[in-house]
């Protein structure tokens, strides 16, 4: 069990740390959430996303095949989610939150910075942390917003405001440059490398800022399903697909731990957004956020010592 200790204790309880400070601030000194989420979104991520695709050793047919195993993972979570609400009888508005808590997954906010940890800086395993944001992203703002029926401005204008965001273009130039083997001077690339270094502190600490008032109440059996798929079948999902495509290594690494984050923030927020059932997907971010400071813990291990 050293092994697992060692885990806890050098990677995921930094991450909580953060988080807790997160929380306590909000407490304290009740943070403007709208803006924390801006400058995550609009100023930091974009820097991060884009000096690690410029600097990374990755080839555009990896980042393809990263995309692929993403996409079918969530097909198969979206599948089976989908099974057990018709099973369990749920409404229409929450069978899509409950599939929506379990397909997507915090890659970015929470994602980054346990890839950074676990990979020490490695630019090649962070690349494909990043693609794995990258696709979710995309699905959160087309298929989560459309799936709830948004009325507000209309589908397609709802879709489009995704491609409005910096981090579409940041993640499109990083490779594109990467790939051409564009020079850049270091008057542009020091100003984004120190804007990328501060992106974990500020991703984990508005984490925390936003769980920290939310309430969970674990009788409800659709939170405890929640809870065991998106921590636990997850990522046995993703270790049989890797290990039936025969991948090993970093890569193999880096996609199995991707998969065992908790629900995304962005889940809840587009549930506020659009009245689907806000305090359960609140509660399904909290709780899995919660329990995936075990469940993690157990898939480095897995990942560490299969591949």
């Amino acid at each position: 069990m050293a092994p697992l200790f060692f885990i806890f204790v050098d990677i995921i309880l930094p991450v909580f740390i953060l988080i807790a400070i997160g929380i306590i601030m909000q407490r304290v000194f009740q943070l403007d959430l709208y803006t924390l989420a801006k400058i995550n979104i609009y100023f930091l991520s974009p820097a991060l996303i884009f000096i690690k695709l410029y600097e990374s050793s990755f080839s555009l047919s990896l980042f393809l095949q990263v995309i692929m195993f993403s996409f079918a993972f969530v097909v198969l979570l979206y599948v089976l989610s989908m099974a057990t609400a018709k099973l369990c009888k749920l409404s229409d508005k929450m069978k899509l939150s409950f599939s929506n808590s379990i397909i997507f997954y915090n890659s970015g906010n929470y994602g980054i910075p346990v890839n950074d940890l676990v990979f020490k800086q490695d630019p090649f395993a962070m690349s494909i942390q990043i693609a794995v944001m990258a696709f979710q992203n995309t699905l959160t703002f087309s298929y989560g917003v459309v799936a709830l029926k948004s009325v507000h401005g209309g589908k397609l204008k709802a879709i489009m405001g995704y491609f409005k965001m910096p981090l579409f273009y940041a993640m499109f130039i990083g490779i594109l440059f990467n790939v051409l083997n564009v020079p850049m001077p270091n008057f542009i690339l020091t100003p984004i490398s120190y804007i990328s270094n501060a992106l974990i502190a500020m991703a984990l600490l508005t984490v925390g800022a936003q769980i920290a008032h939310i309430n969970i109440s674990l009788t409800y059996i659709p939170l405890y399903l929640t809870i065991f798929y998106r921590l636990i079948v997850g990522p046995a999902i993703a270790l049989i697909g890797l290990l039936l495509l025969g991948l090993d290594g970093v890569i193999a690494q880096a996609l199995l731990i991707s998969t065992a984050m908790p629900t995304s923030v962005n889940s809840a927020i587009i549930a506020q957004e659009y009245n689907n059932e806000p305090e359960f997907a609140s509660q399904a971010v909290i709780a899995t956020t919660l329990f995936s400071s075990f469940t993690l813990t157990l898939v480095i291990f897995i990942a560490m010592h299969i591949f």
